[in-house]
């Protein structure tokens, strides 16, 4: 049935309310019934509301899908991420919906979180998915506390991941439903100073901010709990909520990625000026211990910057060497969401992935 969203949508894009085994939630569809299923999969901090211009340009012929995933929306808020899951819950409710959807394979796509999830996809559901596309993926190790290609850990207990990374004055913001730009860790000005790049204001800003606001909080959504720790910057990921799912500590080895098959050909594109995902974030903790903001870095040798562009081509490139395929597109001056910040040029190489 048709679904009322908190949220008007764009015309062309309708809103149904979908109850799967594991999940009640918002999903927008756009396109044919039956035409060729397209999953995406959202990034933290944001709803299913950021790719509706992405559905309404799909070609003739294709059907789009995006939930608000668990955690975040208008999905139950009764339900809750499992972090010692890595992605295993929110990939799980991906397989649910098309499931419940009649769905047996489809193109998979995901932005920075959403990114990770279908690598967990593509490792464990490899015959469920005809292409996939990374926008802006988050590192297929996971974010933070770890220092090289291979994602080694800076220390044992994963320090520098999971909750403590959400700053406690955003979520203060979010709280209040701060819309303006007078605080510097108001909401709006996270998303201008590290989601899209400066001047750009997407027309649809104010929505963009609603599903932001949509977010679910507390420890066990978000932050999630914060479990305290002896080494730099003092915490380690806690059991609860996407952003301790993130962690390195939890996540699937890329080497199951490279065992699965069939493999899928696999788009990665990414903004050149993407400060959100890059070898040295802004959102990192070494950037603030750097700055003197976090006392006590141990400095580069023992907790360097995670380069995570770096690891994501060493775990495609790996892809490739095991009989994969995979390209990578950077579109210029653009930041962490190329299909908002660059729609005709993400459009032009996506839709060509999807028909190839």
């Amino acid at each position: 049935m048709t679904y009322r969203s908190a949220i008007p949508t764009l015309e062309g894009v309708t809103a149904r309310w979908v109850v799967t085994p594991r999940l009640a939630t918002r999903v927008l569809f756009s396109g044919p019934e039956d035409g060729e299923p397209v999953l995406f999969l959202h990034g933290n901090l944001s709803s299913a509301t950021w790719w509706e211009e992405t559905l309404v340009a799909l070609p003739r012929g294709f059907r789009g899908i995006a939930p608000d995933m668990r955690g975040f929306g208008e999905a139950n808020p009764a339900a809750v991420v499992d972090a010692t899951r890595g992605m295993g819950d929110l990939a799980d409710d991906a397989i649910a919906l098309l499931d419940h959807l009649r769905i047996e394979r489809a193109h998979l796509v995901g932005n920075s979180l959403g990114g990770v999830i279908v690598y967990h996809l593509l490792s464990l559901h490899p015959k469920r998915w005809i292409t996939a596309t990374l926008v802006g993926p988050g590192s297929p190790y996971g974010f933070g506390g770890t220092k090289d290609e291979q994602g080694t850990p800076c220390y044992p207990d994963h320090a520098g991941s999971g909750g403590g990374l959400f700053s406690p004055k955003l979520i203060e913001r979010i709280a209040a439903g701060d819309r303006s730009t007078d605080h510097r860790f108001s909401p709006r000005n996270a998303l201008r100073d590290l989601v899209y790049k400066r001047p750009f204001v997407p027309p649809r800003e104010e929505a963009i901010l609603d599903a932001l606001f949509q977010v679910h909080r507390g420890e066990r959504d978000l932050p999630g709990d914060i479990v305290r720790s002896p080494n730099w910057p003092y915490f380690a990921p806690g059991r609860w909520g996407a952003t301790n799912a993130l962690s390195p500590r939890y996540l699937l080895p890329p080497d199951a990625l490279w065992r699965a098959e069939p493999k899928v050909p696999i788009l990665w594109i990414r903004g050149a000026d993407d400060v959100a995902i890059s070898d040295q974030a802004a959102s990192d903790p070494v950037t603030f211990g750097e700055m003197g903001l976090i006392p006590g870095w141990p400095g580069r040798d023992v907790f360097p910057h995670q380069p995570m562009l770096k690891q994501t081509r060493y775990v495609l490139e790996r892809y490739r060497e095991a009989g994969g395929t995979y390209g990578e597109t950077v579109i210029p001056d653009c930041g962490h969401v190329a299909f908002l910040e660059k729609t005709r040029e993400f459009n032009d190489v996506f839709h060509a992935h999807l028909g190839r």
